[in-house]
């Protein structure tokens, strides 16, 4: 029987993706989603839809999904589908929209104790709403006399009361890296949360474990908790908090530990294979409208007094002209995604054959300047594997924004990474909610597509699989991924929480076994213990 989960503050589901997607050694599913907790409505339906793939997926119902998906059938029609609608009524109660804080906690707890089924070993995930510990949401707010009653700061007592009365046997916490220097009212939020989930009720203890150094919390320092995603093959440099309890009085020696790997996975080897797209213009659009932007953009280096000029000049000419795609994607684009002999450990997690396609690959609309910045930025970053900052920007192609404008010539322009190519030979920087405003921090290293990544693109530097469906508006599905867990990152943390709790039933079969082993018994007393002997290890399983 799988072992039960529940995913606070879930998001899309990108921790739950990771952990119900382990299977066991009998390559049956180790663990199972009880519950998802989510307030964003639109979230929400991501985890609903999720919920109902899971169910049909490995059997022939989930040709609907596939349906659904590719916009053969509405989401009206594919509701009425029974075996759908019969997946949607066990999903609603598997995925919640409730906002913890604000939930009638009688009844919240009731739900838990009814989706866990009395079942004593189970987990707890989830993250904490970062915006009260980020680093860019406190600049932000620096000078917000009410930021220190920011009811956000104290969201992880909600994940910590669900610890105090329902007991998990591990939990998975993640959080931001500004968590480690977040402070409430000069008190350091990072000790405080420690503290707090160490001992977060009488008689109850937790040991609080790293995932990628041996150790607890007298031997940690709070850098050890601190995990860079793009170690362990995610391709994308994203560093999050996380945090391992364990209860106290298992017995449970130090675990596996993240292994990195050898070679860091590229923002190419991620969307390299996918359709090639071109932007749209905001105004006016039309392959000829678009093509008359982008043949014009070398014209706005006049005036740039740089050596790199006429390198930079023939590039973006040569990308001009190279120009082939009159496509902007779409929802859903039919193609075949090649899959080589041997798959990397990406790819096998990305891919789904059945799909039939890409879903959600389609480009946004620009202003013909940011077309010219874009097509400058990314010949350039295709030149020198790196992206250029705006201090190297030819004038012509600075953003007409007061905190560039008014700067001097000898003087340091602030926000210098407005626009940044995501190099194609190297991870992608992290990859934020930020992106649904607009795409200039996330330009696509092609040049000849000229324009920022897709949502489908996030998605792969987050390590969605491909056939993950994303709720909401174009803006509303950035977002959501900007917002989650890479869930492949989540399906190695979950291994290590897999051998853990093998460690824990096995050792609690060797005690079930020494406690039958020291009873004297006689006939009738032996059935008795032999009965509760195997209630006991169906109960260690």
């Amino acid at each position: 029987m799988p072992i039960p989960i529940i995913d606070l503050f879930a998001g899309p589901g990108g921790l739950g993706e990771g952990f119900s997607s382990l299977k066991g050694h009998d390559q049956q599913k180790f663990f199972e989603i009880a519950l998802s907790i989510e307030k964003t409505e639109v979230a929400h339906r991501t985890l609903m839809l999720r919920a109902v793939f899971r169910q049909l997926r490995g059997t022939k119902n989930v040709r609907h999904y596939y349906s659904y998906v590719r916009g053969e059938i509405d989401d009206a029609t594919f509701r009425r589908i029974p075996v759908v609608a019969s997946a949607f009524e066990r999903a609603a109660k598997e995925a919640r929209c409730l906002e913890l804080g604000k939930t009638d906690v009688i009844r919240l707890d009731e739900e838990i104790r009814t989706r866990l089924e009395g079942r004593d070993t189970w987990v707890l995930i989830g993250g904490p709403p970062c915006q009260a510990y980020s680093v860019a949401g406190r600049s932000r707010r620096a000078n917000d006399e009410n930021f220190h009653k920011d009811e956000k700061h104290f969201l992880y007592k909600e994940y910590l009361r669900i610890i105090q009365v329902h007991k998990p046997t591990i939990f998975v916490m993640e959080n931001v890296k500004g968590l480690l220097s977040s402070k409430h009212s000069g008190s350091p939020m990072f000790q405080r949360i420690i503290k707090d989930l160490s001992a977060p009720a009488d008689g109850l203890e937790y040991e609080i474990r790293s995932f990628i150094k041996k150790g607890d919390v007298d031997t940690l320092s709070p850098a050890d908790y601190l995990i860079s995603s793009e170690l362990y093959g995610v391709p994308q440099s994203r560093q999050r908090v996380i945090l391992l309890g364990v209860k106290k009085g298992l017995g449970v020696p130090q675990h596996q530990l993240l292994k990195p790997v050898s070679t860091p996975v590229t923002v190419e080897d991620a969307i390299g294979d996918l359709p090639k797209i071109r932007s749209r213009l905001s105004r006016g659009d039309s392959v000829e409208a678009w093509n008359k932007a982008v043949q014009l953009a070398p014209s706005y280096l006049t005036g740039w007094r740089s050596p790199a000029k006429e390198e930079v000049k023939e590039s973006m000419l040569s990308a001009a002209a190279a120009l082939t795609s009159a496509s902007t994607g779409g929802s859903f684009i039919r193609c075949q995604i090649d899959r080589p002999k041997k798959p990397s450990e990406l790819e096998r997690w990305l891919q789904d054959r059945s799909l039939g396609g890409v879903c959600q690959h389609e480009s946004r609309a620009h202003m013909a300047s940011d077309l010219a910045r874009y097509l400058f930025a990314a010949s350039f970053a295709d030149l020198h594997e790196y992206s250029p900052r705006l201090d190297v920007f030819p004038p012509k192609l600075l953003p007409d924004h007061l905190n560039v404008q008014l700067w001097g010539p000898d003087e340091v322009i602030p926000f210098k990474d407005r626009f940044r190519v995501q190099c194609r030979g190297e991870p992608a920087t992290t990859v934020v909610a930020h992106i649904a405003k607009d795409g200039h921090y996330y330009i696509h290293y092609d040049p000849s597509q000229c324009r920022s990544l897709t949502v489908r693109e996030a998605a792969r530097l987050q390590t969605f699989p491909d056939n993950y469906f994303f709720a909401g508006n174009r803006t509303e599905q950035y977002t959501q991924v900007g917002n989650a867990v890479p869930p492949l990152l989540a399906y190695k943390l979950a291994k290590i929480v897999r051998s853990l709790l093998h460690e824990i039933s096995r050792k609690k079969r060797k005690q079930c076994v020494v406690r039958v082993n020291d009873i004297s018994m006689s006939g009738s007393e032996c059935d008795e213990t032999e009965s509760a002997q195997v209630s006991c290890l169906v109960g260690a399983n």
